[in-house]
């Protein structure tokens, strides 16, 4: 059941939102070579708590962290370690959500650590263009296909591939709402978007196939050929006078 929301509860939604926001921008000045995953996940605990609000992953179907730091070949859900130091040139996944008086904001950023492949920079720089290019779609003119058409029009031309196995999603009360958004589709399909739909959007990118597995501890998504993925999200309302970006 898709829950659209008035202008009021956007603005719930916009307030956790901005913790989010707050939270990733400081984490991107913590990010260098030597520090672990389990250091940022401790700052990002105490940057939202500090703010009034809970982190949204930690508990979540046994999610024991804040943050997931995703390395290089790791999709999503990577596990914060004191063991897991960042290295020069590792592509970082950082994915984080908050609740803020029962409302949630939901957004992902990756980094390249300090001087990184031309690879990388290249599959990063493409999927931050997709979601941007995804976002702009998101008017009451269109459908959910179209979505998931900019994503992929966009990376597939330049070699990479989208993540089946792993979708967006609506957002609000709950972290994971109707309808789900898969981050591949064929433009004018599926539902008509409307106003007050909020969606976080996004796109996992890989830079071969687009084939994923799990690991043994429940949650780490690795590509199965081994090479790099880039992940980013925004939650986003779709409102009468276009997308409005939350986080």
């Amino acid at each position: 059941m898709i829950h659209l929301k008035s202008s009021d509860e956007i603005e719930r939604l916009f307030e956790a939102g901005q913790i989010v926001r707050v939270v990733h921008d400081a984490l991107e000045k913590l990010i260098a070579p030597g520090i672990s995953t389990a250091e940022l996940d401790a700052e990002a605990e105490a940057i939202i708590r500090r703010h009034g609000g809970i982190p949204a992953f930690k508990g979540y179907r046994g999610y024991p962290a804040t943050i997931c730091a995703s390395i290089n070949e790791e999709v999503v859900h990577g596990i914060p370690s004191p063991k897991r130091k960042l290295k020069e040139g590792d592509l970082l996944g950082i994915d984080l959500g908050v609740i803020l008086n029962g409302w949630i904001g939901d957004a992902a950023r990756s980094h390249v650590v300090g001087l990184g492949s031309e690879e990388a920079e290249r599959l990063n720089r493409a999927t931050r263009e997709s979601l941007d290019r995804a976002i702009a779609a998101m008017t009451t003119s269109g459908r959910l296909g179209d979505i998931g058409h900019a994503i992929q029009s966009h990376v597939e031309a330049q070699g990479f591939s989208v993540v089946r196995q792993f979708v967006g999603h609506g957002v609000g009360r709950n972290l994971h709402e109707d309808p789900q958004v898969p981050n591949y589709g064929r433009r004018g399909t599926g539902m008509r978007l409307q106003e007050g739909l909020v969606l976080a959007i996004e796109p996992m990118i890989n830079a071969g196939a687009f084939e994923v597995e799990v690991l043994e501890d429940g949650w780490t998504a690795v590509t199965v050929d081994g090479r790099l993925s880039a992940h980013w999200e925004h939650s986003i309302a779709i409102t009468a006078d276009g997308p409005r970006v939350l986080t």
